[in-house]
């Protein structure tokens, strides 16, 4: 927390945002900067270090997944909810045809270092969009206006549409593999993993405000939000087979649910959302700088690996901002959405990892090839995703010019003591 804090001084003097200080921060501290001196106790010296507090990313994707809950209030919804959902569902499915186009024509010229399989994988895997750091640079810049109000929501919807993606593409991928089409993987675990998470978050979000009627005390009601976003990310962990049916939830839209479910039904969720909030800063600081630590360095050392991982990034991009441009289009949305939006859903991370991850441990070679892509691409997706969301919310005009910041400023007696 200390390295983070630090590094986010000269990251302001050059006008980055905080999310990518913290994550700089993370880098140094971890297995392949200060860790390589191999002393105990000075940053991470090993990757399993890293691993060991991974509880901490756990409950901070679920603090974040709750405060984007919030942007589900009914009241916003009526204005923005049709055109949220719209562009949220064809930008994700758009930036997976582009990915997927675009590595196909690259497997046939390498078809040695990328195979179909892994192309049609990494496609999946590039709908995906980090909630994180979206959220933490429209916090720190207080951004507003009507690219913010679509925004949230869209990146919400977008992991939902990129697990049901990752789900089909990855059970194509694995009967290409096989020679055997699984319809119980490339269909019913992915309905079920979605219809599981949204009916378990919208019980616990049902159970958080009727217990919260018998609290009275704002700190007791904000230690019950607490403790509800700790025990939904608990249960959110577990799975278990009926059959040939593999029941497992997704936390991110577990802990979503809870935090919609909540503010739409608790007369006072607002002002527990904003006290909140404040408990998880520090958290948040936490979570990107392991972020950080955990991005790993040698995937350079792989020629073929980076060049498939620039070609990835690429189209990735071009793909978000075609999807977010044509959808947002044919929605009608001003100008300034239809040209910045597509920015600022660049952010990869957790769920792309997740995604990863699976792909690694049942596609042998192959998924071994797409958990090194991935792990390139999210290594400049955030260091670079944030900055880039934070010039086009600028250039959408909804970031103010910085320079009241300063608590001690806004706050004479501060500055007596």
């Amino acid at each position: 927390m200390l390295a983070g804090l630090i590094m986010s001084r000269p990251a302001k003097l050059v006008g980055f945002p905080a999310v990518t200080a913290y994550l700089i921060a993370g880098i140094i501290i971890g297995p392949y900067c200060l860790g390589l001196l191999g002393v105990p106790g000075l940053g991470f010296n090993t990757m399993e270090q890293v691993d060991a507090v991974s509880v901490v990313s756990d409950v901070a994707l679920g603090f974040i997944a709750f405060a984007i809950g919030n942007e589900f209030r009914l009241s916003t919804l009526r204005e923005n909810g049709k055109t949220a959902t719209v562009i949220g569902i064809v930008q994700a499915v758009v930036t997976s045809i582009v990915v997927d186009i675009a590595l196909v024509i690259t497997h046939f010229i390498i078809p040695d270092t990328l195979t179909m399989p892994a192309a049609i994988t990494l496609g999946a895997v590039a709908a995906a969009t980090a909630p994180a750091a979206t959220l933490m640079v429209v916090r720190q810049y207080k951004a507003h206006g009507h690219l913010t109000d679509l925004l949230l929501p869209i990146v919400a919807l977008d992991d939902a549409v990129g697990l049901v993606i990752f789900a089909v593409s990855f059970g194509v991928a694995h009967a290409m593999q096989n020679g055997v089409i699984d319809i119980i993987t490339v269909v019913v675990n992915p309905i079920i993993e979605i219809i599981a998470s949204l009916i378990l978050g919208s019980a616990m979000g049902a159970l958080l405000t009727f217990i919260e009627r018998f609290f009275h005390s704002r700190s007791k009601r904000m230690s019950m939000c607490i403790a509800a976003v700790f025990l939904t990310v608990g249960i959110s962990m577990l799975s278990f087979d009926i059959g040939p049916v593999t029941v497992s939830f997704s936390s991110l839209l577990v802990c979503m649910m809870l935090g919609t479910l909540f503010c739409n039904m608790c007369s006072y969720s607002q002002e527990l959302m904003e006290r909140t909030d404040g408990w998880t800063a520090p958290l948040f600081i936490l979570f990107f700088v392991l972020s950080g630590a955990g991005l790993r360095l040698d995937v350079f050392s792989d020629i073929l690996v980076v060049i498939v991982g620039i070609i990835y990034i690429v189209v990735r991009s071009l793909g978000k901002w075609t999807g977010a441009f044509l959808s947002s289009s044919a929605m009608k949305c001003d100008s300034k959405v239809r040209k910045y939006l597509g920015v600022t859903l660049l952010p990869q991370a957790g769920v792309a990892l997740g995604m990863s991850l699976q792909a690694a441990e049942s596609l042998g070679a192959d998924g071994a090839f797409v958990r090194q892509i991935v792990l390139f691409s999210v290594l400049i997706f955030e260091l670079f995703g944030p900055l880039a969301t934070k010039l086009a919310l600028t250039g959408a005009g909804e970031i103010e010019p910085e320079g009241k910041t300063s608590a001690r400023k806004e706050n004479p007696d501060l500055t007596k003591r």
